[in-house]
């Protein structure tokens, strides 16, 4: 999800590339290092203080995936009831981020970029104090309609590095939401183990926690973060926000459509497991909630050490598509054999493999859409991937709480036997990718 949501900012804010001598010192002679490749150039500060933000953004998100579903059922929401609430989440975010975005290019990026991320505060602070379950789901809501804040914080970069350094910065930038990806779940679980304040509930405490980080990022950005936009637009709110003249040209591109459709499956089937895990690990394995957080930083932390050490190597040596299709073939046998032996060492070992292996599949998918695609068309292609992504993120998590209903198992078996599919599509447009 994180990759998605900064895919859609990528984009953003490129229009202002004639203006970036100003924020750089000794201009010409960032640039001649940039055309000579010399690297040795400095990323302006306001790019640090944006990162900083991105890394405090993501602790505040990933600070509520171990708790979310033992704490709708503490709400007395049924299995797929609690999955709503992520899926009204997702699919909030989905409208509301090239809203906030098109918003930005008019207003300037530092007033919604602090719109944004207060609102995540108060709507997590209303999630730890309530004591009624459809002001969860309202609290839910409201942060996924102000939490499309990645795209935003991205076009600030765009804003604010020369085309030369660019690459590195979004680089630096995606390890920044990795690292906060894998802090936050470890802040989740010392919040469950701190006294709790009146009116806050144990697992209401990583709420708390969420609210707190999101209201350091918020004030960083208020007194620190200057403003970027230099050349702002008319503001103009029509469906071309959502780009539907995009999906149709890049659907008549055969390879870009079967991508952006792999990428859309590939999501769904994985977000069916990542809500089953919860309630297996609680009522099959008979583990304790506060164990789910110390699992979850396991996968983050297996996930960040692939990304950073092996992903590169392994696409570098290997075809892309082979790449792709192993990972695939891999994570489908894992879901398979999760409830196939349900003991917690196994189930351990298992899922930490499992963010190991799940560090391939979409950074491969967005290669490959970028190799596809021209330089002109790369922005509006990666922006459509990032959004089949989003669609899954919401379709995945309810189809998961339907099938809770049956057993705890039926996701995971549903999920490996699909992933073994999307692996023989993928193997099916082996030749075209």
């Amino acid at each position: 999800m994180a990759q998605a949501k900064l895919n859609q900012g990528n984009d953003q804010g490129s229009d202002q590339d004639n203006d970036q001598g100003s924020d750089q010192d000794n201009g010409n002679r960032n640039s001649n290092q940039n055309k000579n490749g010399n690297g040795n150039d400095r990323l302006p500060l306001r790019f640090w203080i944006v990162a900083s933000i991105n890394f405090i953004n993501a602790i505040s998100f990933t600070i509520l995936i171990p708790i979310l579903y033992p704490y709708a059922k503490a709400f007395g929401l049924s299995d797929f009831q609690a999955s709503l609430l992520t899926t009204v989440y997702a699919l909030s975010q989905f409208v509301a981020t090239p809203i906030l975005g098109r918003c930005s290019d008019a207003w300037g990026r530092k007033p919604l970029l602090v719109i944004s991320l207060a609102g995540t505060a108060l709507s997590n602070l209303v999630a730890s104090l309530t004591p009624f379950a459809w002001l969860l789901f309202v609290a839910r809501v409201f942060d996924g309609l102000t939490g499309g804040n990645t795209s935003i914080a991205a076009a600030v970069i765009s804003d604010t590095t020369t085309p030369g350094d660019r690459a590195r910065a979004f680089g630096l930038f995606d390890a920044s939401l990795r690292l906060g990806f894998m802090t936050g779940p470890a802040i989740s679980y010392l919040a469950q183990k701190i006294p709790t304040f009146p009116g806050i509930s144990h697992l209401g405490m990583s709420f708390f926690a969420a609210t707190v980080m999101a209201t350091i990022a918020t004030l960083v950005t208020l007194f620190y973060l200057p403003e970027t936009l230099k050349n702002p637009r008319p503001l103009v709110l029509d469906w071309n926000l959502f780009n539907v003249k995009g999906w149709a040209r890049s659907l008549k591109n055969k390879t870009i459509a079967n991508v952006i459709l792999l990428t859309f499956l590939s999501g769904t089937t994985f977000t069916l497991f990542t809500f089953a895990l919860q309630p297996f690990f609680l009522h099959v394995l008979g583990q304790k909630i506060e164990n789910i957080a110390i699992l979850i930083t396991l996968v983050g932390i297996s996930g960040v050490a692939t990304q950073f050490f092996v992903v590169g190597r392994i696409t570098k040596a290997f075809n892309l598509a082979i790449v792709l299709l192993v990972a695939l073939t891999i994570r489908g046998f894992i879901f398979l054999a999760m409830p196939t032996f349900p003991n917690l060492l196994t189930f351990t070992g298992l899922t930490i493999l499992l963010g190991a292996v799940n560090a391939f599949p979409l950074p491969i998918m967005t290669s490959i859409l970028t190799l596809k695609s021209s330089e002109q068309e790369q922005g509006e292609v990666l922006g459509l991937s990032s959004s089949a992504l989003s669609i899954a993120n919401a379709i995945g998590p309810a189809l998961a709480g339907a099938m809770v209903t049956l057993s705890y198992d039926t996701p995971f078996y549903i999920s490996g036997v699909l992933t073994l599919c999307v692996a023989g599509f993928a193997l099916f447009l082996r030749s075209d990718l």
